[in-house]
């Protein structure tokens, strides 16, 4: 649902207001089901009738009232059951006057009634659209997108688009509008003279503005001495901008008088302060209605933006800087340096890392010229001489591309402005000077070569935070992109998305006076993706200068969900510093591996044996039933009492949730020779006819399995007790949940499974080192671990001990069995969650971890970091050795 549409739904509610109805065609004017209002009318939570209440849980508790409407709502909102029910709008009306709280926000609205379609949009999180954070901090932040969605909206109802031709030409003419409200409040043109001259010289019903801003871009597009003298004064006070922003023709949309009114409104707020780091994420929200939900939640803040700038190009050149105060020549050179930098953005959506790398470069400038002023007799009369020309860039939406455009033509303003009051001189604004090199089209496909020419002697850096795509998210033409980048190099299609673009920079900076550094997500740097793309990037005499380890990203945007993420930079080898970062603090290292952290460039490599002779670790189970031959407790107990002899049938079935969480499941369990005995029983046969109808209609494994119903497709049972762990687990743990499986149990393939093992290796797999190995071993899901047999386990490094040293750990694994049984009222989640984990169970594993430790050497390890180094020495040494052997 559209903004414009909840505007029309409220105009049209308080029309034809009804009391009885008036909160539910609210809730029905922000898009709540009609199948929701009428259940809501019918329940209990409908008390209109009786005290004049209605509440939607998690969303609006309605009450109405006579008299004290303020303390009415003052009172609701200490309310504890408005607190349970977490609804989000309280709101008292006595059908006049309208008050409304947010419990999120804590805004609050005091209006009558019949205004309510004015305030609209304070409801909007009804509609799931919440707004920025930081409305404060920019007038034409929030506020301004939503009147342009608003704008946009109407355009479209009025100018639908069908082909990409007529798309581009809106898009065009939406960055062209915002140029010149920009410009009319920001000195470029006369104060407000493009509203006004709309205001004035256009039609109230909106029908000639398409004519009237045609012929007003035309005059844009032309020098004053190239103007016709019979050009309309009013138009010739307009002054020549191009730049390439009007240069070539595209048809403006047909307005309306909404649309036309909706426009003035735009140009009454206050565009001047503007701030293009954020502008640009948040306009381009305008035009993907999906992306409306959270305004602003493209928009990459500026301190994350720094945290890759800043070591890939812009603390050398500081120190370059500070070396250089005293010297006028060594000051020269070093702004020779900066103006000759091209920096590239190949992902660069609306230009968020472009504008702050522009900035920062010019920021540096004005530093230079002080202290160049400072060594001179005389001031210089220099102006700027970092051009937008500098900066690269490719974009495959095509408004962000206009947008990031436009946006660093704003910041080049804004930086103008800045450089006039530290001077009192600049440039002038118009006419535009060249913009940026930013191109419209696909990053995996383009000649970057072609986008961002290397010459020799050029200084180039590569930087952005490309699209986190993986193996499961990928449409075809991505997967096709894939092929294409990948074409020769083996099967790499388990790579994220974004591995093209670090295979696409390595091939650029070869050989080259140049580096890149990229946001990711951290899989990039875990598990098997390890293996798949970086020893490509060290074949190619290339390495990690710098890293920002696992950290949340997240944007400046409310209810931002955020991702975790690395930033990895890389350039060709050299003798210079490499630094680790781990939350603000900067390490000087001798090497960083593409683990992220300070060891060899050795990469794991999956294997199908352990190299420290551990038992096999095999996966659970797996159905592919559609769940008919699974059971509750209900349901198992069901089938006993309707039959005893199913007993023999049915098995304890354990998934990762069951195993972490208590839940008592159960499946049936029929071996080929049983098949005849099992189908006599009516209710299990019905749950094997429903499986092979399952099978039969669904994927191509499942109906490999349909000519055996009546058993798991993937079969892996033992009869013996066992060790176990869940595939997933929680990056918060300390520990991972192990468990010990008791005999006539099947687990499913959500659990990892280890047969006939000695208890000891239930105290491997509990420590803190293997849980540390794995962090770095296997992948991620979101936030959780998802643990891996071939790169984790298969692969964990484990010295040969002693039988001693095997009954000491036996023995403080009891020792955790023991105190978990001290808290048999929990589930293992409750247990193991670091928040609540019991202090005498954290010892117990404190205990083990000391012996696991003391398995490896005497020496107590000082952190994490030390002990992976000692693991991957130990790895290595493992692996040669055994190459040596097969030898």
């Amino acid at each position: 649902m559209t903004i414009t549409q909840i505007e029309n739904n409220i105009t049209e509610l308080l029309k034809n207001f009804s009391k009885d109805d008036f909160v539910f065609d609210f809730l029905l004017a922000y898009g709540e089901r009609n199948a929701t209002i009428t259940r809501l009318k019918k329940s209990d939570l409908n008390q209109l009738e009786t005290n004049g209440e209605v509440t939607l849980r998690k969303k609006l508790f309605f009450k109405e009232s006579e008299t004290q409407l303020h303390g009415t709502i003052d009172t609701l909102i200490t309310n504890s059951l408005t607190h349970k029910q977490k609804t989000r709008f309280i709101i008292v009306s006595d059908y006049k006057t309208l008050l409304a709280y947010d419990t999120k926000t804590t805004d609050t609205l005091d209006i009558k009634l019949d205004d309510l379609a004015k305030h609209y949009d304070f409801f909007l999180p009804l509609a799931g659209m919440e707004k920025s954070a930081h409305i404060d901090e920019n007038p034409a932040d929030v506020k301004a997108s939503n009147k342009l969605a608003k704008l946009y909206d109407e355009i479209l109802k009025n100018n639908p688009t069908q082909t990409h031709e007529e798309v581009h030409a809106l898009n065009v003419f939406l960055t062209r509008l915002l140029f010149c409200y920009f410009a009319e409040d920001s000195n470029i043109f006369e104060d407000n003279i493009f509203t006004d001259s709309i205001t004035s010289h256009t039609q109230v019903n909106g029908s000639d503005i398409d004519v009237y801003l045609r012929r007003l871009f035309g005059v844009f597009n032309t020098a004053d001495k190239d103007r016709e003298d019979s050009l309309p004064h009013y138009l010739r006070a307009f002054p020549y901008v191009n730049g390439g922003l009007f240069r070539d023709t595209y048809p403006v949309p047909h307005f309306t008088e909404k649309s036309r009114n909706i426009m003035l409104e735009i140009g009454k707020l206050n565009w001047s302060a503007i701030n293009p780091d954020i502008f640009g994420s948040m306009i381009q929200a305008v035009v993907t209605p999906e992306h409306r939900g959270d305004m602003g939640m493209h928009y990459t803040s500026v301190p994350n933006i720094m945290k890759v700038i800043q070591p890939l190009f812009l603390d050398e050149l500081y120190e370059v800087y500070e070396k250089s105060k005293s010297s006028k020549k060594k000051l020269q050179d070093l702004m020779k340096r900066i103006t000759n930098l091209k920096i590239f953005d190949p992902a660069c959506g609306s230009g968020n890392f472009l504008i702050i790398a522009y900035k920062e470069l010019r920021h540096l400038e004005m530093k230079i010229l002080n202290a160049l002023d400072d060594l001179s007799s005389q001031k210089s009369f220099v102006f700027s001489e970092i051009k937008l020309t500098q900066f690269y860039g490719i974009e495959l939406d095509d408004f962000a591309h206009e947008v990031a455009i436009l946006s660093l033509w704003l910041a080049e303003h804004q930086m103008n402005l800045e450089f006039y009051r530290v001077f009192g001189r600049t440039s002038p604004s118009l006419p535009l000077q060249d913009g940026g090199n930013i191109i419209h089209g696909n990053a995996t496909r383009v000649d970057w070569e072609v986008v961002c020419p290397k010459v020799d002697g050029d200084e180039i850096y590569i930087l952005g935070n490309p699209p986190y795509l993986g193996y499961s998210e990928r449409k075809k033409e991505q997967k096709d992109d894939m092929n294409l980048v990948f074409d020769g190099i083996g099967n790499v299609k388990r790579l994220d998305y974004i591995a093209c673009w670090f295979k696409k920079a390595t091939d650029y900076i070869c050989k080259i006076n140049s580096k890149y550094a990229f946001v990711s997500t951290n899989s990039i740097s875990q598990g098997e993706q390890v293996s798949l793309i970086w020893p490509y990037i060290f074949s190619n005499n290339q390495e990690i200068n710098f890293a920002h380890k696992s950290f949340h990203w997240t944007n400046n945007a409310k209810g931002n969900a955020g991702v975790t993420v690395v930033i990895t930079g890389i350039r060709n080898i050299s003798n210079d510093k490499k630094y680790l970062y781990e939350d603000t603090i900067r390490s000087q290292v001798t090497n960083i591996s593409p683990y992220l952290i300070q060891t060899s460039n050795i990469i794991m490599q999956q294997t199908k044996t352990s190299i420290s002779n551990l038992p096999e670790m095999q996966l659970g189970s797996s159905s592919i039933d559609g769940g008919h031959l699974i059971l509750s407790l209900e349901e198992k107990n069901s089938f006993i009492d309707a039959n005893q002899n199913s007993k023999i049938f049915i098995k304890q079935f354990i998934g990762g949730a069951d195993f972490l969480r208590g839940i008592k499941r159960y499946c049936l369990w029929i071996d080929d020779d049983k098949v005849e005995e099992a189908n006599n029983i009516v209710e299990i046969k019905n749950r094997i006819d429903k499986c092979y109808e399952y099978r039969s209609n669904a994927g191509r494994d499942a109906k490999k399995a349909a000519g055996v119903p009546y058993r798991f497709f993937y079969r892996k049972y033992k009869d013996t007790s066992a060790i176990i762990l869940p595939m997933t687990s929680s990056s918060r743990r300390e520990y991972l949940p192990i468990g010990f499986l008791n005999s006539g149990a099947v687990v499913n393939h959500g659990i990892f499974i280890v047969y006939d093992s000695e208890p000891y290796i239930f105290g491997i797999l509990s420590s803190k080192i293997h849980f540390i190995w794995m962090s770095i071993t296997s992948a991620r899901m979101r936030n959780d671990y998802r643990y891996s047999v071939n790169l984790t386990y298969n692969t964990f490094p484990f010295p040969n001990i002693t039988d001693k040293q095997k009954e000491e750990l036996t023995k403080l694994v009891f020792n955790i069995l023991d105190e978990r049984e001290q808290h048999s009222g929990k589930t293992l989640a409750q247990l193991y969650d670091p928040d609540k984990m019991p202090q005498d169970l954290k010892e117990a594993h404190h205990q083990l971890d000391l012996a696991i430790e003391r398995c490896y050497r005497k020496k107590p390890f000082k952190s994490d970091e030390e002990r992976l180094e000692y693991l991957f020495k130990l790895y290595e040494e493992m692996i040669e050795k055994e190459k040596s052997i097969t030898k």
